[in-house]
């Protein structure tokens, strides 16, 4: 639990002569400071928070910012924006780490490192409830009793795994509400990756050693189930169980192979393996999950607003935003964290860390022998995944240089948003606005909207109304200010694409004359003669003028990705609402009628069809269904 006391921060309305955006007097702030551990929030004049940090002495961390010389690029654009400075004082550097990972993650301060990752990891789960235990993907709470193998990096590597374990060693994966239905063998069977437990066509005892097997070659031991195997074959021979003895071989040379492919060093317990590397701007974080010996998988992460910063500073913000997780969280802290270089707040970390998950942590640097080769491989990966990102960051900056050329924009467009319309006959109708920088997709800004109210199947009803709700908050003539003076949320774009032709773009173009937004231009994109997207058309909508790009321009290739990303996410939207309300009785869309109404006006009338047909007197014979209510009901169905 934390103890701390926040101290208000000096607010006087004559700025400080030095630092004109302060609403305070900086000298006079900072020489009140205190001394002592806590955290400090930079607020800009909007009243958001931009910055946040922690420091074992505020006064000589805070006073860091303001030296006039000396400053990064970055610090002098952030103290620029400083309108006023927060402070919470705790007892310890460690609640100050922990108050500073819990301000970030809720905030998300514009210039602080931030790392894009909260969803939660995937396991092997294996129930031991059962006669015949279930091995089965997981991702969440580990709520339920049994064991778990993990965490692996991404789905996929589950997926294969138990792809894997089902050729190896054949523990059933199915349901148990399909397991405890059965009459016959599945087709899991007939394939042999799985003995039909579930028909009685396996022993308990041959069904365990399966299970034992595969708890072993999950902890990493390998070599001791080969070992079983390699006697279970030779008693099977000798025995002239022929049949049986291939089973092991074809096992044995199955579990070979993997150890081919996999690193597998004597490491007994868990270790993550953390390697950076940083270069032009953009930090590339690689994370190697060690289990037992075994190699689960990596993942690479981009830690967001890196430039400018130390390596130190870029490590100890991953792993404490990485590990530092709520009591709720099925995130697994190792016994051993490798990291590639060391860092300031190492014995902190170690000190959080073990209290968070009950045992000893320690994260390590110096290492050599096995642990080295696992630190070399993952600062290779490291390099490896760094230079693609940059590579490919070079590629989308030159397609948006040709954009530029290709519709004689004044200057290079930093952000493209492109609308889709997606529905099936006029059904459960979606648009898509998805968004594009110069690092390629900005998935955090793609939105969708449930289009209503508009005539099934209009489409320029439902761009319209589309456009309408997205930029209806930029209404101001300069697209920046709000009457309060206050900056509006979010960005406009410098180019707007329209999947559609001539109407669409019209209704693009009311759209942004009616909310007075001027700085915006507007392009629609149509598909070629016979689909063929070579044969795509582009038009201006300033001029109407139709422009076909070649084929291998980049320009028209970015137009061409936002375009179809547009089409997907708002075909995905559009499934899933269709989805939904397919499995939603019309009933339940009426006010006042419970479930248990529901479900006697079904029984009563035989169906919704029924229902539907029936007058408003025949629903009021129904007990519990007033006059009022009938009418309601049947004006539903009728109006």
């Amino acid at each position: 639990m934390l103890s701390i006391e926040e101290v208000p921060s000096q607010n006087k309305q004559t700025p400080s002569p030095d630092f004109p955006s302060l609403l305070f007097d900086i000298d006079i702030f900072l020489k009140e400071l205190t001394t002592r551990p806590g955290v400090y929030r930079m607020i800009d004049a909007n009243e958001i928070v931009i910055y946040v940090g922690k420091a074992k002495n505020l006064k000589n961390r805070v006073s860091s910012y303001f030296r006039k010389s000396g400053q990064t690029p970055k610090t002098i654009v952030m103290v620029s924006q400083i309108a006023k400075v927060e402070i919470v004082i705790t007892h310890t550097e460690s609640e100050a780490l922990l108050l500073e990972n819990n301000l970030i993650k809720t905030l998300k301060p514009r210039y602080n490192i931030l790392l894009r990752d909260d969803k939660s990891y995937p396991y092997i789960f294996l129930s031991d409830k059962d006669t015949f235990p279930r091995l089965a993907f997981h991702r969440g709470a580990r709520n339920k009793k049994g064991r778990y193998f993990g965490p692996y990096p991404n789905g996929h590597s589950v997926k294969s795994s138990l792809n894997l374990l089902q050729k190896l060693f054949p523990v059933r994966q199915c349901e148990d509400s399909f397991y405890k239905n059965r009459s016959r063998a599945c087709l899991q069977h007939q394939i042999k990756r799985c003995k039909a437990p579930c028909v009685a066509l396996v022993s308990e005892e041959e069904y365990e050693e399966d299970v034992r097997h595969t708890v072993l070659f999950l902890e990493g031991k390998s070599n001791q189930v080969i070992d079983e195997l390699i006697k279970g074959m030779e008693k099977a021979a000798q025995n002239l169980e022929y049949e049986k003895a291939a089973l092991h071989r074809d096992q044995i040379a199955g579990l070979r192979r993997l150890q081919e492919k996999q690193y597998v060093s004597n490491e007994k317990g868990d270790l993550d393996v953390i390697a950076i590397e940083y270069q032009q701007g953009v930090a590339c974080i690689q994370l190697f999950f060690i289990r037992d010996g075994l190699n689960l998988g990596n993942k690479s992460f981009f830690p967001k607003n890196a430039q400018h910063q130390s390596i130190s500073e870029l490590l100890s913000a991953f792993i404490a935003q990485f590990y530092i997780v709520s009591s709720k969280s099925d995130r697994l802290i190792p016994n051993i964290i490798l990291v590639s270089h060391p860092f300031d707040d190492q014995k902190i970390l170690e000190e959080i860390l073990q209290t968070q998950s009950g045992h000893k942590v320690e994260i390590k640097d110096k290492v050599r022998s096995e642990r080295a080769r696992w630190l070399h491989m993952a600062q290779t990966n490291a390099q490896t995944a760094l230079m693609s990102r940059l590579s490919n960051r070079a590629s989308v900056i030159k397609r948006f240089e040709d954009l530029q050329d290709a519709l004689k924009m004044d200057r290079m467009p930093e952000r493209l948003e492109c609308f889709d319309i997606s529905h099936s006959s006029g059904e459960a109708t979606v648009a898509s606005c998805v968004v594009f920088d110069q690092l390629g997709p900005l998935k955090s800004d793609y939105r969708r909207f449930n289009i209503d109210n508009v005539t099934p199947g209009d489409d320029y009803a439902a761009m319209l109304q589309a456009l309408t709700r997205r930029y209806r908050r930029f209404s101001q003539v300069n697209n920046q200010e709000s009457q309060d003076n206050k900056i509006i949320e979010g960005k406009l774009p410098d180019l707007l694409v329209i999947d559609g032709g001539k109407g669409q773009v019209k209704q693009a173009r009311e759209v942004m004359q009616t909310l007075q937004i001027t700085s915006v231009q507007i392009i629609g994109i149509t598909k070629g003669e016979g689909r063929k997207a070579e044969l795509d058309t582009l038009l201006l909508s300033e001029t109407n003028e139709k422009v076909i790009l070649p084929s291998n321009s980049k320009a028209m290739h970015l137009i061409q990705h936002i375009r179809d990303e547009a089409h997907r996410f708002a075909i995905t939207g559009h499934k899933n609402r269709r989805a939904k309300a397919r499995k939603t009785s019309q009933l339940e869309k009426i006010s006042g009628l419970g479930p248990k109404r529901r479900q006697q006006l079904l029984k009563q009338f035989g169906g919704l069809q029924e229902v539907a047909r029936a007058g408003v007197e025949d629903l009021a014979k129904i007990n519990g269904i007033s006059k009022l209510l009938a009418q309601k009901i049947y004006d539903h169905f009728h109006s």
